[in-house]
């Protein structure tokens, strides 16, 4: 640790205590999709910033059930790593008083980046681009359903009603004050289509900072519904049968403060570069879904005919569709990867999509002709992307490009927490799968 990074741990530590914060939570995201945390006293923080927070590197192989896997290069109850907090990002939890919250990124003992960190992973994606001269912003619309302990929903208000909002309205107070008093920047808030489901939507940021904001969003959410004595979940799955919760990603590439999906002589303004950036996201969308929709329950939801995205097609403004075209005005334009779900772990979500973009733009990749209204009702439909865990995993094992971008000790760990919990889930009923994860994201 140098002296600036000493100052600034000093100044966080004296910031976050004029606030009342007496411990700081650091947070991962791990191939599961669960956030796991290790906290330190405040009076620690110039310490945990100069030396880190120790973590064993097995969480990289948890499943969703917190049983354990093993990888070819990971696993094991050997070895330690270090968390090192994103000073940047610490705030004080609205909702959680006399606690706050920061992101962490992993390294090794030897203070070399840990080759299986998924948040340097969306960095490294990041960077890749800016040397191309393409920056992004990026953000995910946060779906969630909340139940009373007993498993019933606190409002019978219709789908997107204005009814449910006035059941729910001390809550979504709650909420919406405690996401904006740590400065996020709520677009909108609203009820969605299933029982007790809402919506909330931040604004665009760098594409790990929307991954960081996600993270802290869903937390901020948990912890105002346990005051209002209700259980969050952002499962792929609350109810078989049902709408589950999307976690969909939208996306924008820039090049010299050109947005590349609007102002271009292409489709809906499409720009050469933008397409192939797009071209290259639509087709490596099977394996992707082996980071966006990583859990055995995502293909409950994944259904057509439900605005989930499960055909491998994009459209202007086209809920049917998985890559969806947003024209709006030049500065809003963006792309949404609808088929993306509450599972994923948004730092790998948003570094393969763009490792996808990005190969796409180095090989002048096109998109195909635009679907119009439901594919499903199509003669003769687009392709259906994979209907289970185990046709999204063999599409993840044949990417070349993902696995070049993910390295392989990353890549093969991501395999190997896939694989098991295909295994983990084998013969389950839908309603078996619903209620095993129901609470686990």
């Amino acid at each position: 640790m140098d002296d600036e990074e000493a100052a600034q741990a000093r100044l966080t530590a004296a910031r976050l205590s004029a606030e009342g914060v007496v411990g700081l939570a650091l947070s991962w995201v791990d191939n599961a999709g669960i956030a796991r945390m290790k906290a330190v006293p405040l009076r620690r923080l110039t310490e945990a910033v100069r030396l880190g927070v120790g973590m064993s590197p097995v969480f990289d192989v948890f499943l969703v059930d917190d049983s354990v896997t093993t990888s070819r290069l990971l696993g094991g109850p050997g070895g330690d790593l270090r968390l090192f907090p994103d000073l940047d990002r610490a705030v004080p939890l609205a909702a959680q008083p006399g606690w706050a919250w920061a992101p962490a990124d992993r390294y090794r003992q030897d203070g070399t980046p840990h080759p299986a960190c998924q948040r340097r992973f969306a960095k490294r994606m990041a960077d890749r681009a800016l040397s191309r001269g393409l920056t992004f912003q990026a953000a995910y619309e946060v779906e969630w359903v909340v139940q009373t302990p007993d498993g019933s929903s606190p409002t019978d208000g219709p789908a997107y009603g204005l009814h449910r909002f006035t059941d729910l309205s001390d809550y979504l107070r709650d909420v919406l004050q405690a996401l904006e008093e740590q400065q996020l920047d709520v677009q909108q808030i609203h009820p969605e289509y299933a029982a007790g489901q809402f919506e909330v939507s931040i604004a665009a940021e760098d594409p790990v900072g929307a991954a960081d904001s996600t993270v802290l969003v869903r937390q901020t959410i948990r912890a105002v519904s346990a005051r209002h004595g209700l259980r969050a979940s952002f499962a792929p799955s609350v109810q078989a049968g049902s709408v589950g919760n999307g976690a969909h990603l939208h996306l924008s590439a820039w090049r010299d403060d050109v947005n590349l999906m609007s102002g271009g002589d292409g489709r809906h303004g499409l720009g050469k570069e933008g397409e192939a950036f797009l071209g290259g996201v639509l087709a490596a969308l099977p394996a992707l879904l082996a980071l966006g929709a990583p859990g055995v329950a995502s293909y409950l939801r994944l259904v057509p005919s439900h605005w989930a995205g499960a055909y491998q097609c994009w459209g202007l403004e086209n809920r049917e569709a998985a890559l969806r075209l947003i024209a709006g005005s030049r500065p809003a334009a963006n792309a949404e990867v609808k088929c993306f779900d509450g599972a994923a772990n948004p730092y790998l979500a948003v570094g393969g999509v763009i490792a996808a973009g990005l190969a796409g733009v180095d090989s002048g990749a096109t998109l195909p002709p635009e679907v119009e209204g439901d594919p499903a009702l199509l003669d003769s439909p687009p392709p259906r992307l994979p209907q289970s865990l185990a046709d999204a995993l063999s599409a993840y094992e044949r990417s070349e490009l993902l696995a070049d971008a993910l390295g392989e000790t990353l890549f093969e760990a991501v395999r190997a927490v896939r694989q098991a919990e295909v295994e983990l889930f084998a013969g389950q009923s839908a309603e078996q799968i619903s209620a095993a994860t129901r609470w686990r994201y």
